[in-house]
Formats: structure tokens, sequence, C-alpha cells
């Protein structure tokens, strides 16, 4: 059941019978210091505004930011209204607009932030500095100075979002045990947040991705309940349906979840592309593909463009592997909007499907260059993830010119170190996909079964053509 936030948040537990516990959020507050009156947020950190109703907007709009509901950059729009001179809100804003995919829009936030940051208290003056230097990156540069401040500020949780799940700065290192990294470090910051839905949701994720799933599945139930709006949580239930195999149960509640959610919230078009995996593997193609062109498909996707693209490039070549035809003008207009918003490497989830795109629309010439500028950048010590992205780029041109040995070369070497290229594991499956496709169609039927046979336990038999007999 989804709620207006609003009515969460103002007034409206009474109106719907529900007390703080069972909604969202603890309610923000303030200090009495020497007599002078200090807002806080909701995690008890104070905020620099004289305003109430700036203070109260920008925590209604984090909170929105923080479980990807529609609406935060017109609560983080009241705040500035309210109190021009509040920093925080303008620092917020900023991440918004980066996620909404507005970089000149998102710089300009953080300037006028940045320019009101000579007062501040030491907490929010270092949490603009970290935020600038998150969005101007390299991720690994970002991370250097967002660690600290998080062991100093553990309870910031709008800088802690940037790390805290598998597609933030921690997951895009391209260091190896990067999970293991991410789960340590919510583990060692977890007293701070006891129960709060939000960070319950990422916590719970980490496990999942670690295989620990009964760990997970005890989490994630409660900031579910606390908050139905919690797009973080769905996140996370969708993944340990599929990383346990629990399919069926999994896509028939995220089907519900989805029916009410707000289309224009940033997280409904990746959730709706993990129910049409979940439908592409149940062998409902016809309603994957509904899915695809109604919910996350260019043009309708309100979610951030990385998430647009990768979603739609993973789906589209998903489908293939399990059996249907190429759709060509969406694999077109999918490499015309990748070069568009992705045009020079740095980012490994882009990279890789960005060669993803280009091998299969035959613009080979651009995917070895783009390999080449990535193996300089590697060379040079400024590529987390290495040579793998490279390695990978090579294998996808290899296989779309059935070349399938040599795309098994070059492909298995990158699955014994696949954590390195970013995202989660079933984002990552799409190259074990690939792999099997190239070892099938190789008629190398000894490999393909030796790679099913080490393949996790838990997710179900991989949703690839030809592969049934082997299961």
């Amino acid at each position: 059941m989804f709620l207006p936030w609003r009515q969460l948040n103002r007034g409206g537990r009474e109106a719907q019978g529900l007390d703080c516990e069972t909604v969202s959020c603890c309610v923000a507050s303030f200090r009495s210091v020497g007599g002078t009156v200090i807002l806080t947020d909701r995690f008890s950190l104070p905020v620099s505004t004289n305003s109430h109703a700036a203070r109260d907007e920008y925590v209604l709009g984090c909170d929105l930011l923080l479980a990807r509901y529609p609406g935060a950059t017109e609560a983080f729009d009241s705040a500035v209204a309210a109190d021009p001179n509040f920093a925080l809100a303008h620092t917020a804003r900023a991440l918004v607009r980066q996620l909404n995919s507005d970089m000149p829009a998102a710089r300009g936030s953080m300037a006028t932030s940045t320019a009101l940051g000579e007062k501040l208290l030491e907490r929010e003056a270092s949490h603009i500095a970290c935020l600038g230097r998150f969005l101007s990156g390299p991720p690994d540069v970002a991370l250097a100075v967002i660690r600290p401040h998080l062991t100093t500020w553990p309870r910031d949780a709008m800088l802690l979002t940037t790390c805290a799940h598998t597609g933030g700065l921690i997951g895009a290192t391209g260091r190896p045990g990067r999970e293991r990294d991410l789960l340590a470090f919510l583990d060692s910051i977890a007293p701070e947040y006891g129960d709060d839905w939000w960070f319950t949701s990422h916590h719970a994720m980490a496990l999942s991705e670690s295989g620990q799933f009964d760990a997970a599945r005890a989490k994630i139930e409660r900031p579910l309940a606390q908050n139905p709006n919690n797009a973080w949580g769905a996140h996370t239930y969708a993944h340990l349906g599929y990383e346990s195999g629990e399919r069926d149960a999994a896509r028939a509640w995220l089907s519900a979840w989805l029916a009410t959610c707000p289309r224009d919230g940033l997280g409904f078009g990746h959730l709706s592309w993990h129910q049409a995996l979940f439908e592409l593997a149940a062998d409902n193609v016809g309603k994957s593909f509904r899915l695809y062109l109604e919910r996350f498909v260019l043009g309708v996707n309100r979610g951030p463009a990385l998430s647009t693209f990768i979603d739609t490039v993973s789906f589209l070549w998903r489908a293939e592997l399990a059996g249907c035809p190429r759709d060509t003008e969406a694999w077109s207009a999918m490499h015309e909007f990748g070069h568009k918003m992705f045009p020079n490497p740095g980012n490994a989830m882009a990279d890789w499907h960005m060669a993803l795109t280009d091998a299969v629309t035959g613009d080979t010439a651009t995917l070895e260059t783009r390999a080449q500028q990535i193996d300089d950048l590697a060379q040079a010590g400024r590529y987390g993830p290495g040579d793998t992205v490279p390695s990978l780029s090579r294998g996808f041109a290899a296989f779309l010119r059935q070349d399938y040995d040599a795309a098994v070369a070059a492909i298995e070497p990158v699955v014994t170190q696949i954590e390195r290229i970013g995202g989660s594991r079933a984002q990552r499956d799409l190259v074990e996909f690939t792999l099997l496709k190239a070892c099938a169609n190789a008629g190398r039927p000894g490999d393909t079964r030796r790679l099913i046979a080490a393949r996790r336990p838990g997710p179900p038999a991989s949703p690839v053509a030809g592969l049934p007999a082997l299961h």
C-alpha cells in the first residue's frame, strides 16, 4: 500500500491509524545549546538554518531521495525558497540533479552550496566538500575522502547513500573483494542506525549479495513494513528472490508492489527490469517485453541515465540469449543514447554495456578504440577494474562475429574476477550467460557443463536457449 509521503510525515499518521514506528522514520527535532536552538535532521545531526520550514522540507526531501520516491526535487526547492542561504539544501539539490542526469544543474547547485559554506559547522563543511568530490570523481578519490567523514559522522545518511549500495562508490572501485568490503563497512556502521528502514534495506542487500540469504531475509521484512514507499527495500527483496532461487514468490510480490508504485520514482524503471527478468526466466516472453516497452524502455524510463542505459541493453541482450529475435532499431537507439551520455570511458558499468552495444550494432572500430583507451587508463593506474573490461569488450566483439572460441578465450578469464566490473550479481550474470552461449555455439558441451557446475548456488537455471539439456 502506497501512501502519499507528505501524509506519512505530516499529520497523516492519525488519519491512517499508523504510529511513527509503522511508517517511514523518526521525526526531526532540535537541540538547545547555551539557550540557542539548533535544528537537527532526523538522524540528529545539526543543520545550519533557523527556518523550521526549510529544515522540514530538507528532511522530507532527504527521505524521499533515500527511498527513491518522487518529490525530492520539489522538497529541496521548497527548502531553498524558505531559506536561500541553507547550504545543505543546495547540496541535496546537487545530488538529486546528478541522479536525474542533469550535471550542469548539479554543478550549479554545488557551487552555490560551496559559496555558502564558509561559516558552517565542521560536519556540514565536510559534507559539502565530500559531495563535491563525489560529483567530480573518480570513485576511488571520492571514497578516500567520504569514508573518513563517515567514520566521524556515521549518521550522515546523505553521504552514506553514495557508497551503501552495490552501484555506489565501494562497488565502483573495481577492487577484488569489494562485496566483502561493502558488507564489512555496513556491519561496522549498523549499530549507529538501529532498525532504520533505509539503512537496513541496504544492509540486507549486502548480506544477500554475499550469499547470506537467511540473514538478509530476517532483515528485509521490517523496513518494508515500516515504510511501504521504500523502493530500496523492494530492490533488496527482488535481489534476494533472484539469488535464493525463489523466483516465483519474488515475481508475485514485486508485481503487486509495482502495481501501486508511482512511475516517476527513480527506482521504478530498474525494479520493472527486475520484474521483466523474472518473467523472461519463467518463459513469459510476451509479458517481459510488455514490461520493457511500458516501463523502462528509452523515453519511458524516468530513472537515471546510467540505469536506463544498462537496464535496456541488458534486457535486449538477455532476450536474444533466450532465443528472441534482435530488435535492430532498439539497439541503434541505445547506441546513440550511450555515446551521447557516456562519450568517454571511466564508469565500468557503462563501459562494458557500451562495448556490448557497439558489438551488436557492428561499431567495432569504436569498441576497439574505447577498449584501448581503457587499457591506457588501467596501465596508468586510473581504472580500478584493470584489464577486465577491455577483455570483455573483445569477447563481445568475437561473439558477434561468431568466433565463439575467441569469445570464450576473452570472456572466461573475466568471469574469474567478475566482481571487479561493477554492479550486482544479477547484473553480472549477463557475462556468464554470454560465456555459456559461446561455449554451446562453439560445440564445447564439456566446458558448458563445467561452467554450469561452477555457477554459484541459489539462482535458477540460466535463461539461455540451447542449454536446458545441460542443466
